[in-house]
């Protein structure tokens, strides 16, 4: 399960893994994509089905655990999950639309505090998000004001960005940026970290460590494999095994690294509960730290 829709660095990741996976279990594995509520309707459907294993649903912070924190909504917990096995960590970047007069983080910065009657826009993978938070943390660190425009996923966030109809976004990076780059189509402007897994292409865009406006304003993203809360345990170690030898597939580990994924060590459950557990911790606090709520 998917929480997005097709196209976007999600669905590749999905779609890469699914194969060996498959092969692993001797069976096909289907890639199923529902997008919409910040990835919760996906999340949901999971957690109604059956706890039998059949149903792996494919998250990061932003639908296991942010939405359960920020949005007074949201129906589960981050607990109500059994982890299973992580993936990747993704590079986050800035990405911008080519009419946006700006080089550089600190340019943006200083474009957003100047449009006061006109306020930028920025788009996400929905509210609640990581995404969001960091639209809020902008806000909070630079004092400038901006729009927040959600979408149900990265392929149609993408496409309005290079159409013109939203100014910027927070993305984890995905190899189709530096084509759309090539092209004019839109400009790299900054990595929330250090740009140095990105492709030489991007090497020289300003890292946050950088920027005077944005220091230590650095983030990943990581994505890894879930299911519900009570599936039997020998089945968990059984998944478990099936990610943690797709992720030694030459092809699989090919895809993943072309989208600058860093790709997890071999994690036990025991070893993966435990690092669940400790970024939901590690999350609650962040949000307590910003103060933020979906209104």
């Amino acid at each position: 399960m998917v929480p997005y829709a097709a196209g976007a660095a999600s669905d590749i990741t999905a779609r890469a893994l699914s194969g060996p996976v498959g092969k692993d279990l001797d069976g096909q594995v289907i890639v199923e994509n529902l997008g919409g509520a910040s990835g919760t309707i996906a999340a949901g459907k999971v957690l109604t089905a059956p706890a039998d294993g059949y149903y792996l649903f494919q998250g990061s912070p932003s639908e296991l655990i942010l939405p359960t924190i920020v949005n007074k909504s949201t129906r589960y917990k981050p607990e109500d999950f059994q982890w299973v096995a992580p993936v990747a960590t993704s590079p986050i970047i800035v990405v911008v639309s080519s009419a946006l007069p700006v080089q550089s983080l600190d340019e943006l910065v200083q474009l957003a505090r100047s449009r006061k009657a006109a306020p930028l826009s920025y788009g996400t993978t929905g509210a609640g998000t990581l995404y969001n938070l960091l639209g809020e943390l902008f806000i909070k660190r630079t004092g400038a004001e901006i729009t927040h425009v959600p979408y149900k996923g990265g392929a149609p966030l993408i496409q309005d960005l290079i159409g013109g109809q939203i100014d910027f976004a927070f993305m984890p990076y995905q190899a189709s940026y530096a084509d759309f780059a090539k092209q004019g189509r839109l400009r790299v402007i900054g990595a929330l970290g250090s740009a140095q897994s990105l492709p030489a292409q991007f090497k020289g865009v300003q890292s946050s460590a950088d920027s005077k406006a944005l220091k230590d304003f650095n983030f990943s993203i990581w994505t890894g494999y879930a299911v519900k809360k009570g599936t039997p345990r020998p089945v968990v170690e059984r998944l478990n095994a099936a990610i943690t030898n797709a992720l030694k597939d030459p092809q699989a580990r090919d895809l993943l690294e072309q989208q600058a994924k860093t790709i997890f060590e071999p994690m036990s459950v025991e070893a993966g509960e435990s690092f669940y557990a400790k970024e939901i911790a590690r999350y609650r606090e962040l949000v307590k730290t910003t103060g933020y709520e979906l209104p």
